[in-house]
Protein backbone atom coordinates (compact mmCIF):
# COMPACT_ATOMS: atom_id res chain seq x y z
CA UNK A 1 0.00 0.00 0.00
CA UNK A 2 1.09 3.58 -0.57
CA UNK A 3 1.06 4.22 3.19
CA UNK A 4 3.74 1.58 3.71
CA UNK A 5 1.59 -1.24 5.07
CA UNK A 6 1.32 -4.84 3.91
CA UNK A 7 -2.29 -5.92 3.42
CA UNK A 8 -3.40 -9.55 3.61
CA UNK A 9 -6.97 -10.59 2.76
CA UNK A 10 -7.51 -13.93 4.48
CA UNK A 11 -10.25 -15.97 2.82
CA UNK A 12 -11.97 -18.33 5.23
CA UNK A 13 -12.41 -21.99 4.38
CA UNK A 14 -15.53 -22.69 2.32
CA UNK A 15 -16.24 -19.19 1.01
CA UNK A 16 -15.05 -16.93 -1.81
CA UNK A 17 -12.26 -18.46 -3.85
CA UNK A 18 -12.14 -21.29 -1.29
CA UNK A 19 -15.81 -22.23 -1.83
CA UNK A 20 -14.65 -25.51 -3.37
CA UNK A 21 -13.50 -26.52 0.13
CA UNK A 22 -17.01 -26.21 1.58
CA UNK A 23 -17.93 -29.30 3.63
CA UNK A 24 -20.24 -30.09 6.56
CA UNK A 25 -17.41 -30.23 9.11
CA UNK A 26 -16.43 -26.55 8.93
CA UNK A 27 -16.96 -24.73 12.21
CA UNK A 28 -15.82 -21.57 13.96
CA UNK A 29 -12.53 -23.17 14.98
CA UNK A 30 -11.76 -23.85 11.31
CA UNK A 31 -11.96 -20.14 10.58
CA UNK A 32 -10.01 -19.13 13.68
CA UNK A 33 -7.21 -21.43 12.55
CA UNK A 34 -7.37 -19.93 9.03
CA UNK A 35 -6.45 -16.52 10.46
CA UNK A 36 -3.91 -17.76 12.99
CA UNK A 37 -2.18 -19.86 10.33
CA UNK A 38 -2.04 -16.93 7.92
CA UNK A 39 -0.49 -14.75 10.62
CA UNK A 40 2.12 -17.41 11.32
CA UNK A 41 2.89 -18.19 7.67
CA UNK A 42 3.28 -14.52 6.73
CA UNK A 43 5.10 -13.69 9.98
CA UNK A 44 2.59 -10.98 10.80
CA UNK A 45 3.26 -8.93 13.92
CA UNK A 46 1.93 -5.56 15.08
CA UNK A 47 -1.21 -6.43 13.13
CA UNK A 48 -4.23 -4.22 12.55
CA UNK A 49 -6.80 -7.01 12.32
CA UNK A 50 -9.97 -5.97 10.51
CA UNK A 51 -12.93 -8.30 11.00
CA UNK A 52 -16.18 -7.79 9.14
CA UNK A 53 -19.66 -8.98 10.06
CA UNK A 54 -19.58 -12.64 11.26
CA UNK A 55 -15.78 -12.45 11.50
CA UNK A 56 -16.18 -10.46 14.71
CA UNK A 57 -16.40 -13.93 16.25
CA UNK A 58 -13.10 -14.90 14.63
CA UNK A 59 -11.30 -11.68 15.55
CA UNK A 60 -12.39 -11.92 19.17
CA UNK A 61 -10.90 -15.42 19.35
CA UNK A 62 -7.64 -14.32 17.70
CA UNK A 63 -7.30 -11.44 20.16
CA UNK A 64 -7.89 -13.88 23.01
CA UNK A 65 -5.19 -16.27 21.81
CA UNK A 66 -2.61 -13.92 20.25
CA UNK A 67 -3.08 -10.49 21.86
CA UNK A 68 0.65 -9.78 21.71
CA UNK A 69 0.55 -10.02 17.90
CA UNK A 70 -2.15 -7.36 17.47
CA UNK A 71 -1.67 -3.60 17.30
CA UNK A 72 -5.39 -2.87 16.89
CA UNK A 73 -8.59 -4.85 16.42
CA UNK A 74 -11.17 -3.29 14.11
CA UNK A 75 -14.75 -4.55 14.29
CA UNK A 76 -16.09 -3.48 10.92
CA UNK A 77 -19.87 -3.52 11.42
CA UNK A 78 -19.18 -6.84 13.11
CA UNK A 79 -20.51 -9.21 15.73
CA UNK A 80 -19.55 -8.36 19.31
CA UNK A 81 -20.01 -11.60 21.24
CA UNK A 82 -20.23 -12.34 24.93
CA UNK A 83 -18.35 -15.41 26.20
CA UNK A 84 -20.46 -18.51 25.64
CA UNK A 85 -22.35 -17.08 22.67
CA UNK A 86 -22.44 -18.14 19.04
CA UNK A 87 -22.85 -15.96 15.95
CA UNK A 88 -26.55 -16.82 16.00
CA UNK A 89 -27.07 -15.73 19.62
CA UNK A 90 -27.76 -12.08 18.79
CA UNK A 91 -30.13 -12.80 15.89
CA UNK A 92 -33.92 -12.94 15.97
CA UNK A 93 -35.57 -16.36 16.28
CA UNK A 94 -36.82 -16.07 12.69
CA UNK A 95 -33.32 -15.43 11.34
CA UNK A 96 -31.90 -18.27 13.41
CA UNK A 97 -34.54 -20.72 12.22
CA UNK A 98 -34.19 -19.76 8.56
CA UNK A 99 -30.41 -20.16 8.51
CA UNK A 100 -30.38 -23.40 10.48
CA UNK A 101 -33.12 -24.94 8.35
CA UNK A 102 -31.35 -23.88 5.14
CA UNK A 103 -28.13 -25.46 6.39
CA UNK A 104 -29.87 -28.70 7.34
CA UNK A 105 -31.42 -28.90 3.87
CA UNK A 106 -28.05 -28.57 2.13
CA UNK A 107 -25.79 -31.65 1.76
CA UNK A 108 -22.77 -29.41 2.46
CA UNK A 109 -24.48 -27.83 5.48
CA UNK A 110 -24.48 -24.20 4.34
CA UNK A 111 -26.93 -21.34 3.88
CA UNK A 112 -27.22 -18.67 1.15
CA UNK A 113 -25.87 -15.14 1.40
CA UNK A 114 -28.42 -12.34 1.89
CA UNK A 115 -29.36 -10.11 -1.00
CA UNK A 116 -26.79 -7.35 -1.41
CA UNK A 117 -29.54 -4.73 -1.30
CA UNK A 118 -29.58 -5.24 2.49
CA UNK A 119 -26.08 -3.77 2.47
CA UNK A 120 -27.35 -0.61 0.77
CA UNK A 121 -25.90 -1.64 -2.60
CA UNK A 122 -27.54 -1.04 -5.95
CA UNK A 123 -26.61 -0.89 -9.63
CA UNK A 124 -23.15 -2.10 -10.58
CA UNK A 125 -22.06 -2.52 -6.96
CA UNK A 126 -25.06 -4.76 -6.25
CA UNK A 127 -24.35 -6.84 -9.34
CA UNK A 128 -20.64 -7.12 -8.53
CA UNK A 129 -21.24 -8.35 -4.97
CA UNK A 130 -24.05 -10.70 -6.05
CA UNK A 131 -21.75 -12.39 -8.57
CA UNK A 132 -19.13 -12.99 -5.91
CA UNK A 133 -21.17 -13.98 -2.87
CA UNK A 134 -21.08 -17.66 -1.96
CA UNK A 135 -22.97 -19.81 0.51
CA UNK A 136 -21.76 -19.69 4.09
CA UNK A 137 -20.83 -22.78 6.12
CA UNK A 138 -23.54 -23.50 8.65
CA UNK A 139 -21.31 -24.87 11.39
CA UNK A 140 -19.92 -21.50 12.54
CA UNK A 141 -23.43 -20.14 12.92
CA UNK A 142 -24.13 -22.09 16.11
CA UNK A 143 -20.58 -22.80 17.34
CA UNK A 144 -20.15 -21.30 20.84
CA UNK A 145 -17.06 -19.18 21.55
CA UNK A 146 -15.41 -19.06 24.95
CA UNK A 147 -12.87 -16.31 25.61
CA UNK A 148 -11.46 -14.03 28.31
CA UNK A 149 -12.93 -10.52 27.80
CA UNK A 150 -10.25 -8.91 29.93
CA UNK A 151 -7.49 -10.40 27.76
CA UNK A 152 -9.20 -9.34 24.53
CA UNK A 153 -9.70 -5.85 25.99
CA UNK A 154 -5.94 -5.56 26.29
CA UNK A 155 -5.93 -4.94 22.53
CA UNK A 156 -7.09 -1.45 21.47
CA UNK A 157 -10.39 -1.73 19.62
CA UNK A 158 -12.37 0.35 17.16
CA UNK A 159 -15.94 -0.45 16.17
CA UNK A 160 -16.86 1.00 12.77
CA UNK A 161 -20.63 1.30 12.71
CA UNK A 162 -22.20 1.45 9.25
CA UNK A 163 -25.50 3.25 9.60
CA UNK A 164 -27.01 3.98 6.15
CA UNK A 165 -28.68 1.55 6.05
CA UNK A 166 -27.99 -0.28 9.32
CA UNK A 167 -27.96 -4.07 8.98
CA UNK A 168 -30.48 -5.56 11.38
CA UNK A 169 -28.31 -8.51 12.44
CA UNK A 170 -25.70 -6.07 13.82
CA UNK A 171 -28.23 -4.14 15.95
CA UNK A 172 -27.36 -5.92 19.20
CA UNK A 173 -23.65 -5.26 18.65
CA UNK A 174 -24.39 -1.56 18.14
CA UNK A 175 -26.07 -1.47 21.52
CA UNK A 176 -23.25 -3.35 23.22
CA UNK A 177 -20.46 -1.09 21.96
CA UNK A 178 -21.87 1.75 24.12
CA UNK A 179 -22.71 -0.38 27.17
CA UNK A 180 -20.43 0.35 30.18
CA UNK A 181 -21.26 -3.12 31.59
CA UNK A 182 -20.38 -5.06 28.43
CA UNK A 183 -17.64 -7.64 28.97
CA UNK A 184 -17.95 -7.03 32.70
CA UNK A 185 -16.94 -3.41 32.21
CA UNK A 186 -13.81 -4.23 30.18
CA UNK A 187 -15.11 -3.20 26.74
CA UNK A 188 -15.33 0.58 26.92
CA UNK A 189 -11.82 1.36 28.23
CA UNK A 190 -9.47 1.23 25.27
CA UNK A 191 -12.26 1.13 22.70
CA UNK A 192 -13.86 3.73 20.47
CA UNK A 193 -16.73 3.89 17.99
CA UNK A 194 -16.69 5.65 14.65
CA UNK A 195 -19.62 5.96 12.29
CA UNK A 196 -19.69 5.62 8.54
CA UNK A 197 -22.79 6.84 6.75
CA UNK A 198 -22.84 3.91 4.36
CA UNK A 199 -24.07 0.33 4.33
CA UNK A 200 -22.68 -2.93 5.66
CA UNK A 201 -20.07 -3.33 2.89
CA UNK A 202 -18.07 -0.07 3.05
CA UNK A 203 -15.17 -1.76 1.27
CA UNK A 204 -17.50 -1.61 -1.76
CA UNK A 205 -19.68 1.44 -1.08
CA UNK A 206 -17.05 3.75 0.45
CA UNK A 207 -13.53 2.31 0.10
CA UNK A 208 -11.81 5.67 0.54
CA UNK A 209 -13.68 6.41 3.74
CA UNK A 210 -12.89 2.97 5.09
CA UNK A 211 -9.20 3.31 4.20
CA UNK A 212 -9.08 6.58 6.13
CA UNK A 213 -10.26 4.89 9.31
CA UNK A 214 -8.05 1.83 8.92
CA UNK A 215 -4.98 4.01 8.49
CA UNK A 216 -6.07 5.98 11.53
CA UNK A 217 -6.25 2.74 13.53
CA UNK A 218 -2.72 1.87 12.44
CA UNK A 219 -1.52 5.12 14.00
CA UNK A 220 -3.18 4.49 17.36
CA UNK A 221 -0.87 3.66 20.24
CA UNK A 222 -1.01 0.15 21.61
CA UNK A 223 -2.38 0.53 25.14
CA UNK A 224 -3.28 -2.08 27.73
CA UNK A 225 -6.88 -1.39 28.71
CA UNK A 226 -7.50 -4.42 30.91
Amino acid sequence: MKAGHRAHAVTLTGVGERAHLLHPGIDLETHIQDVLSAMDAEEMNDVVLVVHSYAGMVGTAVADRRPERLHHLVYLDAVLPEPGESWSSTHTPDTQAARILASQADPLYSFPAPDASLFGLSGDDHSWVTRRQTRHPGGPYTHVLEFDPQRVAGVPRTFISCTEPPLATIDVSRQRMHDPLFWGGHWLPGSRVVEMKTGHDPMVSDPEGLSHWLLDCSRQDRLCSA
